[in-house]
C-alpha cells in the first residue's frame, strides 16, 4: 500500500473513531506498528493530527470561547500579567483572537495605551475604560468564538500599525511552525503579522505541541514567546535558532 493511501486510511480512522492505538491502527492497515509510528510522525509534522501516548488523535477544531475560558486560567494569567508588563504607556497593541488574549486584556486597566482587537471578548472588558483608546476590527462575527473575520478584518489591518502584537495559538510544533485549528482566523493573524513591528506569541504549555492543521507563521516571524512553563527541547532548539526570546512567566530564559 502506498504511504499516501495509508496516510489517509490513518486519518479516516482518527476521524471516525476518534484516538486509535498504533497496534489497531497496524492491524486494520495491514502493516508494521514501525510503518505506522512513521506515518504518524509524518502526518503531526504536516499538522494532520497529534501523537499521544501509544497512538494519535486528529484535530477537530476549534472549542466555543466559553468552553475555553475556564480551562487553564491560572497558567493563562501568569502568561498575561509578564507580557502585560512589556508594554509602555502611549504604545499601540493588537490583540489576538481567543482566551489568552482576553486574559491579558484584563491586565491593561488603567494603562494609556491603544488597543486594537478583532476580539469580542476583549472589546467587552476595555469599552468602558476610558484611558485605552479602543479600535475594533470590522468582520464577519463569530458568535461561538467571539470573534471577527474575514476580508474586512483583513483590509482593516492592512491601514493600520501597532507596537506590539500579542498572538495566541492551538499549538507550536517542535520545528517552532505556529499552528492554528481554524483555517478562517489563519487570514487574519497574517494581517496581524504585517501589521506589527514586534511579535509575541503567547503559549501555555499546553500549546507545545498542541493541536493545529493550519501554519500561521515559523519561528522566524516572532520576536519572543511568553508561555508558563519550560519548553521541551526540540522547540526550545528550534526558537534558539530562530532568534525568538523565551520567556517563562516570572523570569527571562537567555
Amino acid at each position: 500500500m502506498l504511504a499516501e493511501r495509508r496516510h489517509q486510511l490513518i486519518l479516516r480512522a482518527l476521524r471516525s473513531g476518534g484516538p486509535a492505538a498504533v497496534t489497531d491502527l497496524s492491524e486494520q492497515l495491514g502493516v508494521s506498528p514501525a510503518t505506522i509510528r512513521r506515518d504518524l510522525v509524518k502526518l503531526e509534522d504536516d499538522g494532520l493530527l497529534t501523537r499521544v501516548h501509544g497512538g494519535a488523535v486528529v484535530d477537530e477544531g476549534d472549542q466555543p470561547f466559553a468552553e475555553v475560558a475556564e480551562v487553564r486560567v491560572s497558567e493563562k494569567d501568569s502568561i498575561a500579567v509578564r507580557a502585560a508588563a512589556m508594554v509602555r504607556d502611549g504604545e499601540s497593541v493588537l490583540l489576538d483572537i481567543g482566551t489568552t488574549a482576553f486574559r491579558l486584556a484584563r491586565q491593561l486597566h488603567g494603562r494609556r495605551l491603544t488597543v486594537i482587537t478583532s476580539n469580542l471578548v476583549v472589546y467587552e472588558e476595555l469599552a468602558d475604560d476610558e484611558g485605552i483608546e479602543l479600535v475594533m476590527l470590522g468582520g464577519m462575527v463569530r458568535r461561538e468564538y467571539r470573534s471577527l473575520v474575514g476580508f474586512l478584518t483583513e483590509d482593516n489591518l492592512r491601514q493600520l500599525h501597532a507596537d506590539w502584537l500579542f498572538l495566541g495559538t492551538s499549538g507550536v510544533r517542535p520545528g517552532g511552525q505556529v499552528m492554528d485549528t481554524t483555517v478562517v482566523e489563519v487570514p487574519v493573524k497574517r494581517a496581524m503579522i504585517k501589521s506589527s513591528d514586534r511579535i509575541v506569541l503567547l503559549a501555555d504549555a499546553a500549546k507545545f505541541p498542541g493541536t493545529g492543521m493550519a501554519k500561521v507563521c515559523d519561528a522566524g516571524d516572532l520576536d519572543a514567546v511568553v508561555t508558563n512553563a519550560p519548553v521541551e527541547p526540540a522547540t526550545r532548539s528550534s526558537l534558539d535558532e530562530a532568534g525568538v526570546e523565551l520567556i517563562v512567566a516570572g523570569k527571562v530564559q537567555a
